[in-house]
């Protein structure tokens, strides 16, 4: 990451709410906020548009989405900064957001007690760390969630990332001064030279190439991260409340490295991912993704492989695993997207990591990324997918509200079935069935 681009600054705590034009702090509609994603290293969907969504809600929902920083401005960790400021501050940015919700969105026509918190990618990770935030401490500020491929990446405790603030100290100079006066040196040095040190580096012990895909992330902090937050889902440290989850048939397609083409270089791409992994784990996890797989156009023989390993690691087993560890303490629903496009099976990709967001929002919503089948043959998804997302917003239950038509969507119980939400053979059609969880997870 190079210094950001016009009209990209730290200055980025904003938020934006679509609301109906008669609606009036009696109107108490149920809210929407949505958590973009980005990897914790950048912003790719904080600014999606609302309008279509309430709409087609009948106007009988609030919108809300908004910025936070990430990258080192949101994620630096040690001791020093503990000591003298705030950790995973961008995870703090968006619990401000929702206590700032709850003190105001009732201004805009919203309900503060019916909030559902919505995101996608590292912005679905983030709604399951307010899960289980404070250890599960149930502050009120959220009755719902929906998750679009949780991302979990590495979850370092702070003593394993005093590395990377002593490379930020040494690349700005500020090595040079007493511990005590560190944190006070890199605050008052130009944000561009801070940001001149925002990029991915090798994690300790790994080579490069390929670097990580994700440098900055949040940590084990000791206070709004007790812990693990698998260890919080097992002991059931969590806010119980009716979730959506899912995830795409290919999460890992746009993240494996095209040019794998050994085992060796699907395990150096793993490793250097997931500082922990040892030799005996990614043996481990090449035997379970054996060759052959199906080979995909445009890529090296072993893509197929390192793409299955890591989208099943890093978005499919999270949110599956934490489906499971909520138990029946509350409503829980799931799906597997397998909406396939020409563009997408030509380039070899499949079905990709947040392919469904078009389908969500609507098309023309997601700043001009959407696929041109979602205005033809694959156009038919997309009032059916909306309507379930707004019928949880509203009802808690993606059925009470769903498109005229479409089956009831059945829960996740102890058989694992997910929604499969694809179109059918005929390209106008839409298809939904169940399946059951991968067993891989």
């Amino acid at each position: 990451m190079g210094y950001p681009a016009y009209g990209v600054d730290e200055d980025c705590l904003f938020v934006n709410v679509w609301a109906p034009s008669g609606a009036t702090p009696k109107s108490k509609l149920p809210v929407w906020v949505f958590i973009g994603g980005g990897g914790y290293i950048s912003l790719t969907n904080a600014n999606w548009n609302g309008a279509e969504v309430v709409e087609k809600s009948g106007h009988n929902i609030v919108m809300v989405n908004f910025n936070y920083r990430v990258g080192l401005w949101g994620f630096l960790a040690s001791k020093r900064v503990r000591h003298d400021g705030d950790l995973n501050v961008g995870l703090l940015d968006q619990r401000m957001l929702l206590h700032w919700v709850k003190k105001h969105i009732a201004t805009f026509g919203g309900d503060p007690n019916h909030v559902v918190i919505h995101g996608a990618s590292a912005g679905a990770g983030s709604v399951a760390l307010h899960m289980v935030a404070y250890g599960g401490r149930n502050d009120h500020l959220f009755v719902g969630a929906v998750a679009e491929s949780i991302f979990f990446p590495a979850q370092p405790t702070v003593s394993e990332l005093e590395y990377q603030f002593d490379r930020v100290l040494r690349q700005t100079g500020c090595d040079a001064v007493p511990p005590s006066q560190q944190m006070s040196c890199l605050r008052s040095l130009p944000a561009a030279t801070l940001q001149s040190t925002n990029f991915a580096q090798p994690f300790p012990g790994r080579s490069h190439p390929p670097m990580p895909l994700f440098y900055w992330t949040p940590c084990i902090d000791g206070d709004f991260l007790p812990s693990l937050p698998y260890t919080l889902f097992q002991q059931s440290r969590f806010v119980p409340i009716p979730v959506l989850f899912g995830t795409d048939t290919d999460e890992g397609s746009v993240f494996a490295p095209g040019n794998a083409d050994s085992p060796s270089a699907v395990a150096s791409f793993l490793a250097n991912n997931y500082p922990l992994l040892t030799p005996n784990h990614t043996s481990l996890i090449l035997s379970t993704y054996a060759q052959p797989l199906p080979p995909l156009p445009q890529h090296a023989p072993y893509y197929p492989v390192a793409s299955r390993a890591y989208g099943e690691a890093t978005f499919t087993c999270p949110s599956l695993n934490v489906l499971n560890h909520l138990g029946n303490s509350t409503s829980r629903y799931s799906y597997r997207y397998n909406v396939h496009d020409d563009e997408n099976d030509a380039a070899g990709i499949g079905v990709p990591h947040l392919f469904e967001a078009a389908a969500i929002f609507g098309p023309d919503n997601i700043g001009g990324h959407a696929r041109g089948s979602y205005y033809t043959y694959n156009k038919g998804i997309v009032p059916v997918v909306m309507k379930y997302w707004i019928s949880f917003v509203r009802a808690l239950d993606p059925n009470v509200y769903r498109e005229e038509g479409s089956p009831e969507w059945r829960g996740w119980d102890e058989k694992g079935e997910r929604m499969v939400l694809e179109t059918g053979t005929s390209r106008s059609k839409y298809l939904l069935s169940f399946i059951f969880s991968p067993r891989d997870c």
